[in-house]
Order: structure tokens, then C-alpha cells, then sequence
């Protein structure tokens, strides 16, 4: 999916679309997990990360997951949501192996306890996506 936004499309519905593409039933787990607590925070989500950025052209949503993985592992305080963002690369044509890479890479910039937390995040969305059940 990149941009292909249909004229009479909003931009909840076009994130909508996206997040299901991109995330499939885990992105589904986090707006459901909002409904309680912030309803209005799920459309946020919606509209804005994947209704207007993720839908932009220009890049393919796996040279997207490639960046919000890096982005997410250098940041060290997003551990659930990296492993959202590796079955979404998964998703979206990442293999396991590219993955680790981005994630080694990481070392380099963000520096080696970023890169192992990371790598430890993957490591678990692995395992989960395998039917191992951890994460």
C-alpha cells in the first residue's frame, strides 16, 4: 500500500485501511486496549500516523517499517510497540534476518543497549508470530 487514497475517503477511514494492512490484528489489540481509557487517542491514530503519513507516497511501507523499527529500537523506551513494528515488517516483506540487521545497525548509533533491547523485542515478536506465544 502507498498512496492510493481515494478522493472520498476521510482520513479515518484511510487509516483505518492502513492500519490494517500494515499491523493486521495486533494494530487492531492497541485501539481496542484505548477504548476505555482514550477513545479519541485511537482516531488520533488513525488519522495522523496512518492516515496521513504512512498513506503518503514516496516511500513503500516496508522502507516505512525499516525506519520506525530503527526509530522505535534507538528511542530504548518503546519495547511493546517495536514488537508491533517487527510483525509489521514481517507483514509488509521484512524477513526475520533483515530485521536483526536494522536492528545490529542500531548498536553503531543509538548505541549497544539500545540495539540489545531491541534485538530482545524482536527476538520475542519472533517467537509470538511462530505460534511460541512469548510477547
Amino acid at each position: 500500500m502507498t498512496a492510493d487514497h481515494d478522493p472520498g475517503e476521510t482520513r479515518l477511514q484511510r487509516g483505518q485501511r492502513a492500519l490494517a494492512a500494515i499491523d493486521g490484528e495486533a494494530g487492531q489489540k492497541v485501539i481496542e486496549s484505548l477504548a476505555g481509557i482514550a477513545p479519541d487517542f485511537a482516531t488520533y491514530l488513525f488519522e495522523f500516523p496512518f492516515g496521513d503519513i504512512y498513506s503518503r507516497p514516496g516511500l513503500s511501507l516496508r522502507d516505512r517499517e525499516i525506519a520506525t523499527i530503527a526509530a522505535l529500537a534507538a528511542l530504548g523506551t518503546a519495547q511493546p510497540q517495536l514488537k508491533v513494528h517487527v510483525a509489521a515488517g514481517l507483514n509488509v516483506g521484512l524477513s526475520e534476518d533483515e530485521i536483526t540487521e536494522i536492528l545490529m545497525q542500531m548498536a553503531v548509533y543509538a548505541g549497544f543497549p539500545a540495539a540489545l533491547n531491541g534485538l530482545f523485542a524482536a527476538k520475542e515478536a519472533f517467537a509470538a508470530r511462530a505460534g511460541g506465544g512469548a510477547g
